[in-house]
């Protein structure tokens, strides 16, 4: 279990801080041009708030936060793997999730993270017979808005790079978003901790040039439709909004 000491931002001048627990890392072969998934969340949300601060910690190296307070909020990256591989590290992450949660700390998965937030809550993950799930995908909002979307439209258009899916939810789970391809695209439990599939962060030069690098591990037609989607305008700058709503409120309340 994870250290539980004393948020480190003060209750005035509030500041947040958001934690990323880097899950996986961008391809070697793209590294020089794309950086890191962290970077693409920090421009993302950063562009909303100029405010937020930011601090990674690479879990998949076993680079652990000491505490659950060493950051006023968590993101959890996306990833190559899947969390059914029950690596060490998956397991100390779904721990530290677990006590995020519990203490009411905002958190927030991007694919990967989407399904090690549901596996540690008790949901379930599986590689779907469905196949890969790729290029711009769009999402129905369900009728259970949740608060911090409701400024949002009714259907969300985001690069998605997946091929696992959840297909159990845990207990007290609500699904906000939807597709027919991805049933439990966007999930939430409770107040304090949501989650989505595809990747908000993904602008469409990492999405092309990730395509373009996996085009021989995904079927012709599938990576066709992939790469004619990508003329799609996407809702993720809208949606940015949305996550660092989520984040900053979410934390504020615990502050007041």
């Amino acid at each position: 279990m994870f250290i539980h000491s004393a948020p480190h931002t003060a209750k005035e001048g509030f500041q947040m801080k958001i934690g990323i627990l880097e899950t996986g890392l961008t391809p070697e072969n793209l590294r020089d041009e794309f950086k890191s998934y962290p970077s693409m969340f920090e421009s993302l949300l950063g562009a909303v708030d100029p405010s937020l601060t930011f601090e990674t910690w690479t879990v998949l190296q076993d680079q652990f936060p000491a505490s659950i307070n060493d950051a006023d909020g968590w993101i959890i990256t996306g990833s190559k793997h899947g969390v059914y591989e029950n690596a060490p590290w998956m397991i100390e992450l779904q721990q530290f999730l677990r006590d995020a949660v519990s203490a009411k700390l905002p958190v927030f998965g991007v694919c990967f993270g989407h399904q090690i937030l549901a596996t540690a809550l008790g949901g379930k993950v599986v590689k779907s017979d469905k196949g890969w799930g790729v290029g711009v995908h769009e999402y129905t909002v369900t009728k259970s808005t949740p608060d911090w979307l409701a400024d949002g439209g009714p259907t969300l258009r985001i690069n998605a790079f997946h091929q696992d899916q959840v297909v159990e939810l845990p207990k007290g789970a609500t699904v906000w978003a939807s597709s027919d391809f991805c049933p439990y695209a966007g999930l939430q439990y409770g107040e304090n901790a949501a989650s989505i599939q595809p990747h908000p962060e993904f602008a469409r030069p990492y999405e092309l040039a990730l395509l373009e690098s996996r085009a021989d591990l995904m079927p012709e037609d599938v990576y066709s439709k992939a790469m004619q989607s990508l003329d799609t305008p996407v809702t993720s700058p809208e949606f940015a909004k949305s996550i660092v709503k989520f984040m900053t409120s979410k934390r504020a309340q615990k502050a007041a």
